[in-house]
């Protein structure tokens, strides 16, 4: 019997096969992440951003997620859900996405459909499964006032309901062309005030147990790479 790297095997055949079965997996996932990061850099080249916001909440949803998983591949599928969220938009017209006014109901009638071609792209991706469920249903609201199927509840995946809060973190505290930021405390008491509403009381307790992390991320604008792989 041998030791290696604190785990035992029977032989020195058994210890070399593991390793290279333990690099494979390592050069896997790391396609799998620039693969999921190439995505947001066309979506992107669409939209005219940095890409910041994707990896922003991608990031911090993860500190929400960890609070309910410690599971490293549930936390994956939970950044890479949150990182392509928006990635259907690549679907949407630039009249309508990049529509400098307001849009009539027919334009966010096709802006709305952003979720179901999200899901639809990376629907036949098959390390992207759940992940896919974020994208689908991250416009979904917990009260079912959502969209695009109107889900209410915990019918909602779990990591739909932790992303929403995220994302309207991250769209209240930063700059928009026609407004500044603001502040952490103001998004704070926008999250609470849509406790039982748009967002998961569960989720939004998970916030508040995590308020001191995510005001820090908020204020650096954290876009450090998760340790997850």
């Amino acid at each position: 019997m041998l030791r290696r790297n604190g785990e035992i095997f029977c032989c020195e055949g058994c210890f070399l096969g593991w390793l290279a079965d333990k690099n494979n997996k390592q050069e896997r996932d790391a396609a799998y992440l620039a693969l999921t990061e190439s995505l947001v850099t066309a979506l992107d080249a669409r939209e005219h951003e940095t890409g910041l916001h994707s990896k922003r909440v991608a990031c911090h949803t993860l500190v929400l997620a960890r609070r309910f998983t410690t599971d490293k591949e549930q936390l994956r599928q939970i950044y890479w859900g949150a990182l392509l969220h928006d990635i259907g938009k690549i679907a949407i017209p630039d009249n309508i996405l990049l529509k400098n006014g307001s849009l009539t109901e027919e334009e966010w009638s096709v802006m709305r459909s952003h979720p179901q071609r999200g899901y639809e792209i990376v629907a036949e991706v098959s390390f992207l499964e759940e992940a896919s469920k974020i994208i689908l249903y991250h416009e979904e609201r917990y009260d079912g006032k959502g969209y695009p199927e109107g889900l209410q509840g915990e019918n909602i995946p779990w990591g739909a309901r932790l992303f929403s809060i995220i994302d309207t973190l991250d769209a209240i505290t930063s700059d928009r062309p026609y407004r500044k930021g603001k502040s952490f405390e103001e998004a704070k008491e926008v999250i609470i005030s849509q406790s039982n509403r748009q967002f998961d009381p569960r989720a939004v307790e998970a916030f508040l147990a995590e308020e001191t992390v995510l005001r820090e991320m908020v204020e650096m604008k954290c876009i450090a790479k998760p340790d997850i792989w």
